[in-house]
């Protein structure tokens, strides 16, 4: 992958969305992830190797959550189920592909490689490359680049959506959470003179 922090790569994600936190409108993955954390499209082993998936993409760094932790996973399980649905072929065939990919290069599905064969790995995704992968398992950049897209909308949008558990995108943002639902802002906190309460009860 390209050699960018975690920050930086959050500060990308705000400046192409026009936002450090995304807004979305998935009434039905809403409710899944309500309803429960646990996978309702993909298998077991899918959910592990889309868990691994997240945890290089948004690693874990400088003792502050990444994309495992924020349960980035539950977040893409629920959209695939239902308003991501049609993605749901290119993660099939994709994460065929990422474990074939890795046997071949190491004996060892994706899920079980150490941090740095995961990220040599997800570097050949990206460039398009990557040694073993299935001709029928489509383009492999453009299964990285789907991934990708969706850990951080799963790091950045609201935790109801499955994601950005106990807010952790939105405390590494800076983003103290909405504020039209709570009559917006003093004049005060707009001008940097009074804190703003984020909504997990701490001042930003």
């Amino acid at each position: 992958m390209s050699d960018l922090t975690r920050r930086e790569l959050l500060a990308r994600a705000a400046i192409y969305g026009g936002s450090a936190v995304v807004a979305l409108y998935w009434p039905c993955a809403a409710r899944a992830a309500a309803e429960s954390t646990k996978p309702v499209i993909l298998s077991a082993q899918e959910w592990k190797t889309v868990e691994a998936m997240t945890a290089r993409i948004l690693p874990s760094d400088d003792g502050s959550p990444g994309g495992r932790e924020a349960g980035c996973v539950s977040f893409i399980d629920k959209a695939l189920a239902h308003e991501e649905a049609a993605a749901r072929p290119l993660y099939a065939m994709g994460l065929r592909g990422l474990d074939a990919s890795a046997r071949a290069r190491h004996a060892k599905p994706f899920a079980e490689l150490d941090p740095a064969q995961q990220d040599a790995l997800l570097a050949a995704l990206e460039d398009g490359k990557a040694e073993g992968w299935p001709a029928d398992a489509g383009d492999p950049a453009v299964f990285f680049g789907t991934v990708r897209t969706h850990t951080l909308l799963g790091f950045l949008s609201a935790p109801k959506y499955g994601g950005n558990r106990d807010f952790a995108g939105w405390k590494l943002t800076g983003y103290p959470g909405p504020r039209h639902i709570r009559n917006g802002y003093t004049p005060a906190q707009l001008l940097g003179k009074a804190p703003i309460r984020a909504v997990w009860g701490e001042e930003v």
